[in-house]
């Protein structure tokens, strides 16, 4: 995302002025002084308002500003939830300071998705502080979440196409991605209304709890519930995700470590290795909403000593959460790989996460729940129905398998 002009960042158009916020004055919102002295007006001025969405939002759009404060975009609670469970304790104080340095940044107000660029990336106005009711995909959802769904779904990885989605339909973040997900609104009717047995709303622990929304079966009904003449669809619709047969190649990266800058004092994190492929693991996640044998799964880019600059043995759980999670890519494309035969999946241990890609990785036993170890049989061999082909089967000198090398 390219920075803008330092004037951009400032300007209010006179198009604000006629807005419905425009008629607001500036201190409902930012507080400070009214004077056209600029040194009055700065004074106790809050820079970022919806930092404080009830305040700031709440006497409008009550329903929304009750439930943001629940948002995985407020609590970046997916964070949180795997450092304390892969650490001890004693140690919580720690990882939350390293987590407010380099983490708590990403953190998204109501202003950084609906008046301005995200804090994250420099903010500045998306159109002279007028109010945008849908954020603009490029300039917003991407400048967060660019380097992996952004490429992935806009195609700007070299020979990979654009998700189905945007090159045939044009279809941004939101089309799939509602409003009520993005603002931390319950999953059901009874989170509000109580039934018979009240229910209290709970804040999502991580993007993969609770309802499974969005849910391809909220537009493709037909297809996962086998109904559209697909045999393939009404063979695996309860067995195998979507992506599993729908996804390509998608970007991973390992041994990420943060530390502070000595020169500028910044935070600061080194990546040391990229790489692009596809595995599909077993679902560590497996419930009624997610009831999937088999999904992709991603490299977490954790390592026990990811965390050394603040402490020494921050992770002392590490292999509780494997390090292979389950994974949702956004790069949907109706013909693939795994499209082309029954056995370019059946059969092929290369695009399998097995044990033999795990040799250089020391947490083998955090990452049984993924791990495939039988791979499904050919199809079109004499193998009888009792018969299973295992990863020792399938691994022979004259057939190597694919690593997850770059």
């Amino acid at each position: 995302m390219a920075p803008l002009e330092p004037w951009e960042k400032v300007l209010i158009s006179a198009a604000f002025l006629d807005t419905v916020h425009g008629h607001m004055a500036c201190t409902d919102c930012h507080q400070g002084e009214q004077s056209p002295e600029k040194e009055i007006a700065h004074t106790d001025l809050i820079r970022r308002p919806s930092m404080d969405p009830e305040a700031a939002c709440g006497d409008c759009h009550t329903n929304i500003a009750s439930v943001q404060a629940n948002s995985l975009h407020a609590t970046l609670a997916g964070y949180t939830t795997v450092l304390h469970a892969r650490s001890a304790p004693e140690h919580h104080d720690t990882l939350d300071e390293m987590y407010n340095n380099h983490c708590a940044s990403c953190h998204a107000t109501c202003g950084d998705c609906h008046v301005t660029q995200p804090y994250y990336v420099g903010g500045g106005f998306l159109s002279g502080h007028e109010f945008q009711r849908t954020p603009p995909m490029t300039r917003t959802c991407t400048g967060c979440h660019g380097s992996r769904v952004g490429d992935e779904y806009l195609g700007k990885r070299e020979g990979v196409r654009a998700d189905v989605h945007f090159r045939q339909g044009r279809m941004t973040c939101v089309s799939c991605h509602t409003g009520d997900e993005m603002h931390g609104q319950p999953d059901n009717c009874q989170d509000c209304h109580a039934g018979p047995v009240p229910d209290e709303p709970m804040p999502r622990e991580h993007r993969y709890h609770g309802v499974a929304k969005p849910s391809c079966g909220s537009c493709h009904v037909e297809v996962t519930t086998g109904r559209d003449g697909n045999e393939m669809h009404e063979q695996h619709s309860a067995d195998l995700s979507c992506q599993v047969c729908h996804s390509i190649t998608y970007s991973n990266c390992e041994s990420c470590h943060v530390q502070i800058s000595d020169v500028t004092g910044n935070p600061f994190y080194v990546s040391q290795n990229t790489f692009y492929t596809f595995l599909i693991g077993l679902n560590p996640i497996r419930s009624a909403q997610r009831p999937y044998k088999y999904v992709p799964v991603r490299r977490i880019p954790v390592d026990p000593d990811s965390y050394v600059f603040y402490g020494e043995d921050l992770l002392p759980n590490f292999d509780a959460l494997p390090t292979w999670a389950h994974a949702t890519p956004h790069n949907i494309q109706r013909n693939t790989p795994q499209t082309e035969s029954c056995n370019s999946c059946h059969g092929n241990a290369a695009i399998f996460l097995t044990e033999d890609k795990l040799l250089k990785e020391t947490h083998l036993e955090a990452n049984r729940p993924v791990l495939v170890t039988t791979i499904p049989p050919l199809l079109g061999t004499p193998i009888t129905a009792t018969e299973t082909i295992t990863i020792t089967d399938v691994l022979t000198p004259t057939q190597p398998v694919e690593t997850d090398q770059p």
